[in-house]
């Protein structure tokens, strides 16, 4: 059996880095894809240290970083989490997420994300200054996932995402799957390695009336409407592939290190570094550096977030057994320019 899982786990490694190497990050793609809302960790635990955790991240917060971690939900998970996303910019964005489990080794988990952007301004090309009301785009995605621990050290698991974005009048849909695998191992079963492929699907398209133009025929007599068809965008498919150790100097202490890199079929790739302090399984301390070429040059980075990153979270334990808490997470990432994005989050954990 444990032959066959190992096996198993080769054979989605193997698959997840063909992958990648025929959809290699390219720097000069960068713009071409849609559904960029993908890109954007919405949640604060991972989110405090650049989700430099892929290897080892639990729980609800699996369904972003890498679904295999979603096994380890002791029972149920209830998480919810509102970002100030590049304070200044008036984007909030707010995600929930819920696991539960079944069985004897297997999770399902159901998880939710928005984005709100405020009222804006209708603007056209006779009224370019606006003056003709005002709309709210909508940015949504929904995930359904599975996962399970096929032993006490491999543990996998499959995500798919409803992905929706609109305005008044223009609209797209899609679908897309991640898949992911965790192996733990060591004495203390500190030593983590991770591997998660995100975000693949087929191309989207945007459609309505907002893609219609009317005419008069030469005659002049008649008025035709006109659709004028979206050019297809793909979804910006990624892989992750992380490790992490946890140090245990004694029983009220751990300093975990964590690193990941990350391939980006539509961007420059990233590497990631990582480390968190806990106290007594109840306070944590962490931060992060995201790494990609040219991010430390103003005039070359061609991303909003400079790299740094950091978060703390709050644990209260409680029941006989202090299994179950609830806990207060708070990420902040450093972008340039805007005033950084912050994540605030409260789960409670049974």
């Amino acid at each position: 059996m444990m032959r066959s899982n190992r096996k198993a786990v080769m054979m989605v490694a193997f698959a997840a880095l063909s992958y990648t190497t025929a959809l290699a990050g390219n720097p000069d793609r960068a713009g071409s894809a849609g559904a960029t809302q993908l890109l954007i960790n919405p949640w604060a635990r991972s989110a405090g240290w650049g989700l430099s955790n892929t290897s080892s991240i639990r729980g609800v917060e699996a369904m972003y970083g890498n679904i295999a971690g979603l096994a380890h939900t002791n029972k149920t998970e209830l998480v919810f989490t509102n970002t100030r996303w590049l304070a200044g910019s008036g984007t909030t964005i707010n995600s929930i997420g819920f696991a539960q489990k079944m069985g004897a080794s297997g999770v399902l988990g159901v998880s939710a994300t928005t984005l709100g952007f405020g009222e804006l301004e209708v603007t056209t090309v006779d009224n370019p200054a606006g003056g003709r009301g005002t709309f709210r785009p909508n940015m949504a995605n929904i995930g359904i996932s599975y996962a399970k621990s096929f032993s006490n050290s491999i543990h996998g698991g499959l995500l798919v995402r409803m992905v929706s974005e609109s305005i008044s009048n223009v609209r797209t849909q899609g679908v897309c799957f991640d898949a992911g695998i965790q192996y733990v191992t060591g004495e203390k079963e500190n030593v983590h390695f991770g591997i998660a492929l995100k975000n693949v699907g087929p191309a989207m398209a945007f459609s309505g009336d907002g893609m219609s133009v009317q005419g008069l025929l030469v005659t002049g007599s008649d008025q035709l409407s006109l659709e004028q068809r979206s050019a297809q965008f793909e979804v910006p498919s990624m892989l992750s592939i992380g490790g992490a150790y946890d140090w245990h100097l004694n029983d009220m202490h751990r300093i975990t290190f964590a690193g990941t890199f990350v391939s980006n079929s539509f961007t420059k790739d990233q590497g990631v570094l990582g480390v968190e302090y806990a106290f007594r399984k109840m306070v944590h301390l962490r931060g992060g550096y995201t790494y990609e070429k040219g991010i430390t040059d103003d005039a070359e980075r061609t991303t909003v977030l400079t790299g740094p990153s950091a978060g703390v979270s709050l644990d209260l334990p409680f029941g006989e057994e202090k299994k179950s808490a609830i806990a207060i997470d708070y990420a902040y990432r450093a972008t340039n320019p805007f005033a950084g994005s912050h994540s605030i989050g409260i789960r409670i954990s049974l």
